[in-house]
């Protein structure tokens, strides 16, 4: 066992929405998995594949479900795991999450020497960071 990350969850009170957020920032692919004998709304589930069935890029896959409690409230702090996503332009990925209705946590800022970084709220309050690394930022 290597104790590495290997699924991920994203709640939303709306997942056909927030899989269409999901789509048009990060172009994953996202369907739903059909479990039988599940009829109920709040047992559906999403699959959420974030490369290629094949792909040998390195990363993880997850699923999107119905959110069982109370929504994150605008300005509380994360409490929870935050996934941040590998870009190759961070700029270029900042205008789809804004354009697809999402809002920044907090601002692009140079990790000098490594990389660009910021955080982004998604539709259903949820926080994840964009990561492009420059090795030139500061």
């Amino acid at each position: 066992m290597n104790n590495r990350v290997v699924h991920f969850e994203i709640h939303a009170a709306d997942p056909e929405r927030a899989a269409a957020f999901y789509r048009d920032v990060f172009g994953w692919e996202i369907g739903e998995w059909k479990m039988p004998g599940v009829m109920k709304d709040e047992n559906r589930y999403w699959f959420v594949m974030t490369a290629p069935k094949d792909s040998k890029e390195p990363g993880v896959n997850g699923g999107l479900l119905f959110r069982r409690g109370a929504a994150p409230t605008p300005g509380q702090g994360v409490n929870a795991f935050v996934c941040t996503v590998q870009v190759e332009n961070f700029d270029e990925t900042a205008k789809k999450v804004l354009a697809a209705g999402g809002t920044v946590a907090l601002p692009k800022m140079a990790i000098a020497g490594m990389a660009w970084q910021g955080y982004f709220i998604d539709l259903d309050g949820n926080i994840f960071g964009v990561h492009q690394p420059d090795p030139n930022a500061k």
